[in-house]
């Protein structure tokens, strides 16, 4: 999942939109890009795999100038791009995926277009949607245009010389919320971006909701539909701790998850401790809950590495397992850990190094203790998981049946044998001395929405890809 930001202001925005983008640096880790919208379009993309975003933008915000811009963290594709169109000259980013890239494509080389970014030998999925939204009518027409079209999803941003149009994902399965400061507005994926800045918080949008932002304010162009599936793991793993989606807070849900975690559970332990970041907020729940004390036997050395799961190669992900987190051995020394995580998706990085660290340094025992249900299908709503077959859960299913399985129902039944012995797979591959999952509606009660508002794809193949 990437992540966006965007801003009207009365003055020069090119520092808050650097400090506003770089507020979304957990959300991807491919590129970075900016544009600013003056007297001219300044644009300047950087491969940020090996850098953080704001070291390699800190020199050229400071050549940008105007009223209007936006920006991206992306997990995928090289972003902003600008687009001569006949509405004009505007720049765009976008979220999300879109799974039927090639079929669309084809259709568009067909007609005689082309395609002009290739960034890895692949078609620029923005520059796709691009295409589409000058397909339209209007500006709305086409934005409507890409979500008739494509399966996955997408949220918007495209800035012209009449503000920027802010379009949330049809099914909402990524968030955009407004924000307000003394006559200047800004439009963020996360909605912690807008703390430091002085931003308040005017609206979330709805799923399918177009506005525009410009100096005369904020205006609602399409109200969207009824319907809501947001990723339910954007409370569970990928959101930032400060912020809230459907004002809902990240850091509170993962309290609850630890707590629900906790409740289930009557395992003996010394102490309690989460796999920085994402399962801090869950150990401290469990922690709560559960009286034992809250301690920190790895910590992440930061700022210089980022999330493990999100970088598309397994070399990088890897590099990042082994050099992000360092063990205390002090506080792990003969003592039996409870351990939080957020998921466990392929489990190899636990098991290669997060648990070997803990055992080498001297555990006594590790209960491991994700925060979510086994994942059993891949996302096709965002860049997070990507095949089925590399999901631990399914590796375990495969290896109890001797065969490929298609039909895993009785493995979502969390009463069921075939469940306790996918489970007792998953803990003797991973090395630990228990596994317990969170069962589902415990995940869903910690987040406090209704199960029809949450997209749960990922643990239960519910829904559709299609946007409509």
């Amino acid at each position: 999942m990437s992540g966006v930001f965007g801003i009207i202001s009365k003055k020069n925005c090119a520092s808050n939109l650097l400090y506003g983008t770089d507020y979304h640096s957990h959300m991807g880790t491919e590129y970075g890009g900016m544009a600013v919208l003056g007297n001219r379009f300044h644009r300047s993309i950087h491969d940020i795999r090996k850098s953080q975003f704001k070291s390699k933008f800190y020199e050229d915000f400071k050549e940008m100038e105007g009223n209007a811009g936006i920006g991206v963290i992306s997990d995928r594709d090289a972003q902003p791009l600008i687009i001569c169109s006949k509405f004009g000259t505007f720049a765009i980013v976008s979220t999300g995926i879109v799974e039927n890239t090639d079929e669309i494509a084809k259709e568009i080389l067909d007609s005689g277009e082309t395609f002009s970014e290739m960034s890895g030998g692949q078609i620029n999925s923005v520059e796709l949607i691009a295409k589409l939204i000058t397909q339209g009518n209007t500006v709305i027409d086409g934005i409507e245009r890409v979500y008739d079209r494509i399966e996955g999803s997408a949220s918007i941003l495209l800035l012209t010389d009449k503000g920027i149009f802010a379009a949330r994902d049809r099914l909402g399965r990524t968030p955009l919320v407004l924000g307000e400061k003394d006559g200047d507005y800004a439009v963020a994926t996360e909605d912690c971006s807008f703390l430091n800045l002085g931003f308040h918080i005017v609206k979330y949008l709805e799923p399918g909701e177009i506005i525009r932002i410009n100096q005369d304010g904020f205006q609602t162009l399409s109200r969207g539909g009824n319907r809501n599936q947001i990723c339910s793991f954007l409370w569970i793993y990928t959101g930032y701790p400060a912020s809230s989606y459907e004002g809902i807070s990240v850091e509170v849900v993962r309290e609850h998850s630890g707590r629900f975690l906790a409740k289930n559970d009557n395992v003996e332990a010394d102490l309690v401790a989460g796999v920085p970041d994402s399962g801090v907020g869950h150990a401290i729940g469990y922690a709560m809950e559960s009286g034992l004390p809250y301690r920190r036997p790895l910590v992440k050395y930061t700022p210089g590495y980022g999330r493990s799961y999100t970088p598309p190669s397994q070399e990088m992900r890897d590099l990042v397992a082994t050099m992000k987190l360092i063990p205390v051995r002090d506080v792990i020394k003969g003592n039996r850990i409870v351990l939080c995580e957020d998921s466990i998706v392929r489990g190899t990085q636990l098991k290669n190094f997060t648990l070997v660290k803990l055992w080498e340094s001297g555990a006594r025992e590790i209960h491991v203790r994700p925060a979510c249900p086994p994942l059993m299908f891949h996302c096709k709503f965002a860049l997070s998981t990507r095949s089925i077959d590399e999901l631990v859960a399914r590796n375990a299913i495969n290896a109890i049946e001797g065969r490929h399985v298609d039909n895993i129902t009785e493995y979502l039944d969390e009463t069921s044998e075939k469940y306790k012995a996918m489970v007792d797979w998953i803990a003797r591959e991973i090395n630990v001395t228990t596994l317990k999952f969170q069962k589902m509606e415990n995940m869903i009660a910690a987040i406090g929405l209704p199960r029809e508002k949450l997209c749960l794809h990922c643990w239960v193949g519910e829904g559709t890809p299609r946007c409509t």
